[in-house]
């Protein structure tokens, strides 16, 4: 919810015109606003690999608690991945 007002906020700056969109840019850039926007796509990341893994169980497949338990363990990683090579390319590329 969070992620969802930050990008409201950074619409409504663009439309207010050049100064509210430039400071509001400098706040995201700053390292609280950079924190927030990293959680934020963390928690995308993990809402996307998720909905895969239920997509999976919803087929049958993991019900087995050592599935469960494997299956929660590569959504985490995926999504720490995913995360870092985003931040990675914003980063340096």
């Amino acid at each position: 919810m969070l992620g969802t007002i930050m990008i409201s906020f950074w619409v409504i700056a663009l439309a207010l015109g050049h100064n509210a969109f430039t400071s509001y840019q400098a706040w995201l850039g700053s390292l609280l606003g950079k924190l927030l926007l990293v959680g934020w796509s963390f928690s995308l990341f993990y809402h996307c690999a998720n909905g895969i893994r239920h997509l999976l169980w919803d087929a049958g497949w993991g019900y087995e608690i050592e599935r469960v338990y494997m299956t929660g363990w590569i959504v985490v990683s995926i999504s720490v991945i995913l995360t870092g090579l985003l931040w990675f390319s914003v980063a340096f590329v």
